[in-house]
């Protein structure tokens, strides 16, 4: 069972397949339902002050989770990469580049241990130090996106497009398979540190029969 009393839960080892994809080319996988906190939002990814603000009110919540959840149960676990959900009222904001358009859920895994009062506690303790109006849209939510095609993708996000391209014109019609819910990304590495051209992000969409 994972996050047992002693054992750090890291949900990157737990769910390997879900985080370390192969980069050469789409592949199904089955993902389990898994819970996040999560923020809603829409604006540029990086540049709106409402994504900003989202980014930096989930990681002082999930700290505040783990470092008590390590103080009072004897369980700890290794804070867990940025994600996001992603989509548009119209889908040709993506490929017109209409970034202010895109709509957006950011996400942060927390263990299945990590219930709603852990994470109230965990917002009242985030509130104290710095009191952000995006701690009033948090919530803890299960997402459970089942089968779904996903890659791993090496360098800038600006070059995703063509990797995308490919999944929704060939790989996805040559599968017999169609959209399951809104484009999922896992952010690997820190953009803050990472060169462009080193960035990770797994690129993951839900799918189902056509």
């Amino acid at each position: 069972m994972s996050g047992e009393a002693g054992e750090k839960y890291d949900v990157k080892r737990a769910h390997r397949e879900l985080y370390a994809p192969t980069a050469k080319d789409w592949a199904l996988v089955d993902v389990p339902p898994l819970q996040y906190l999560a923020i809603d939002g829409q604006g540029s990814p990086g540049v709106s002050p409402v994504y900003l603000e989202a980014v930096e009110t989930l990681y002082p919540v999930a700290y505040a989770a783990k470092f008590a959840s390590k103080r009072e149960l004897g369980r700890d676990f290794v804070v867990a990469p940025l994600e996001g959900l992603w989509w548009a009222d119209d889908p040709t904001a993506f490929t017109r580049g209409d970034r202010d358009a895109w709509k957006w859920t950011l996400l942060i895994h927390q263990p299945d241990w990590i219930d709603h009062d852990a994470i109230d506690r965990a917002v009242a303790a985030a509130r104290a130090k710095r009191d952000s109006p995006a701690l009033d849209r948090l919530r803890l939510q299960t997402i459970e996106e089942g089968s779904s095609a996903q890659v791993l993708h090496l360098g800038p996000f600006a070059d995703e497009a063509p990797t995308l391209a490919r999944l929704h014109d060939e790989w996805m019609p040559a599968h017999g398979v169609t959209f399951n819910g809104p484009h999922h990304e896992v952010y690997l590495s820190d953009p803050r540190r990472a060169a462009p051209e080193k960035l990770r992000t797994v690129l993951r969409q839900p799918v189902r029969p056509a």
